[in-house]
């Protein structure tokens, strides 16, 4: 009996670890994705990936001059009109500078009236020496010290005259940067995003994070990237189809605009300056046909463009 009960225990040991083992094993599922991937109706495609931007594309909006901001008047989501004050940078030091030009060009502009009177006293004294040197009673050398009084008081003038427009032209310079510190609109756009808030420093210049970004919203555009090998298939006017990522039922047909005529290395979706890829690709510019499409700039559609070469090759074959 004891020489059966080892073999016995690693029956049942070897039998437990087997029933372990089987039901710890994954079994595959069959899992279907959230929604059906998109089809093409057409018969010969290219097939891309499209990125929703604005008709104007992205405008960075940055400060002529570093300062703290003071009041920013527009949110994400809002509409602008051309000129509309987007924000504003505090501007004490400028009003105090120009509090302190518009005194100089008081004090410019009160010298000027001295030197006038200091040139009419002149002027009158030198007709006056001309009208005793006729008589023969002024001496040649007075009349010509008179002379020279009067020229260095016109210079005097000149001079003053000078003050008074430089001191004019301090005081636009300065009321140019109060002006130049209200930022605003440069054409009718919608708020994309905004990263500048009161109190924060805003300095000039291009950063590496825009205060603001503006755009053209309506028609929105798709700029699809076409990889460079299967650039020659596509054609002016091709008609195009463009699909929303995670519902293949919204979709949307395509309006060609243009070709950006430079073949640039394409770029990762992701947004991360320092990713780097081989491919090159052919960026075709679309307008959205559909306005009432939800859509967002910055969304990633699937695209398919008809191969019009292809379609016509087919039609010249059927006749």
């Amino acid at each position: 009996m004891k020489r059966l009960l080892l073999p016995l225990i690693a029956v049942v040991a070897i039998t437990g670890a087997g029933l372990s083992v089987f039901r710890n094993h994954p079994r595959p599922q069959r899992t279907e994705p959230p929604s059906p991937p998109p089809v093409t109706a057409f018969a010969d495609t290219v097939a891309a990936v499209g990125l929703v931007e604005a008709s104007t594309e992205n405008i960075a909006i940055g400060a002529p001059l570093g300062g703290v901001v003071e009041k920013v008047f527009v949110q994400a989501g809002d509409q602008v009109e051309a000129g509309q004050a987007l924000f504003t940078q505090e501007t004490r030091h400028l009003r105090a500078a120009l509090g302190v030009r518009r005194a100089a060009l008081a004090t410019a502009s009160a010298q000027v009236q001295t030197v006038q009177t200091e040139l009419a006293d002149a002027q009158d004294q030198l007709t006056r020496s001309q009208q005793l040197g006729k008589e023969r009673v002024i001496s040649t050398d007075e009349f010509m010290r008179k002379k020279f009084a009067v020229q260095t008081a016109e210079s005097k003038l000149r001079e003053a005259q000078a003050a008074v427009t430089s001191a004019e032209a301090q005081i636009a310079e300065t009321e140019t940067e109060i002006e130049r510190s209200t930022v605003r609109a440069p054409l009718a756009a919608q708020i994309l995003q905004v990263k500048v808030r009161p109190g924060e420093f805003a300095p000039t210049g291009q950063t590496a994070e825009p205060l603001m970004l503006l755009g053209g919203a309506r028609p929105l555009h798709v700029r699809v990237d076409v990889d460079e090998h299967e650039g020659w298939r596509v054609r002016p006017g091709a008609t195009a189809v463009a699909h929303v990522r995670g519902n293949a039922d919204l979709q949307t047909p395509l309006k060609f605009v243009r070709f950006e005529p430079l073949v640039v290395p394409k770029k990762s979706l992701t947004g991360a300056s320092t990713e780097r890829v081989d491919t090159r690709v052919l960026q075709v510019i679309y307008a959205v046909a559909d306005d009432k499409l939800p859509l967002f700039v910055g969304q990633q559609m699937d695209v398919f463009i008809e191969n019009s070469a292809a379609a016509a090759a087919v039609a010249t074959a059927a006749r």
